[in-house]
Parts: structure tokens; sequence; C-alpha cells
């Protein structure tokens, strides 16, 4: 959720317009995730510091949204990334 005026530009966190029981999937998904994907590991670790977990959560149910689309968008199988 966006929201702009001016120069302010604010933004905030998912809307309440999406689809329910997709966004309670992503979000479920996302606990599964950070458990076998090293790269969600290392990102959740880092945004706990900052801020509670649900909302770090949210934020790994971003990452793991873009992914989706970017197998979806190019027909490539998904490849889980290697921390070094």
């Amino acid at each position: 959720m966006t929201n702009s005026s001016g120069e302010s530009h604010r933004v905030r966190g998912m809307t309440k317009r999406q689809n329910k029981l997709l966004r309670m999937m992503i979000i479920e998904s996302s606990w599964v995730a950070i458990r076998h994907d090293p790269a969600l590991m290392l990102a959740y670790q880092k945004l706990v510091v900052r801020m509670k977990p649900n909302k770090a959560i949210s934020r790994i149910a971003k990452k793991i949204i873009n992914r989706i689309r970017y197998v979806l968008k190019n027909q490539t199988p998904y490849v889980k990334a290697m921390v070094e």
C-alpha cells in the first residue's frame, strides 16, 4: 500500500483488499521457506533484528511473491539461492 501527496511518499504494509486465503497461504509458506532456503533465512534474521517477527515474515512473503513472479514470467525452474 502506498500513499503519496506532492513530495511525500509513504509505503505501508499489505492492504486488506487482497484475497484473504491466498495471503494466509503465502504467509504460512514463508514460515516454511525460511527453514529450507538459506538465503531467505539470512534475510529473515537480518529483518528480525530491527522489527517484529510478523512484520519480518511479511517482507519474506514479498520476496517469495517476487520469486514466484520471476519463475512464471520467465518460464524457468526455481533454484534455491545459495549463501556463501
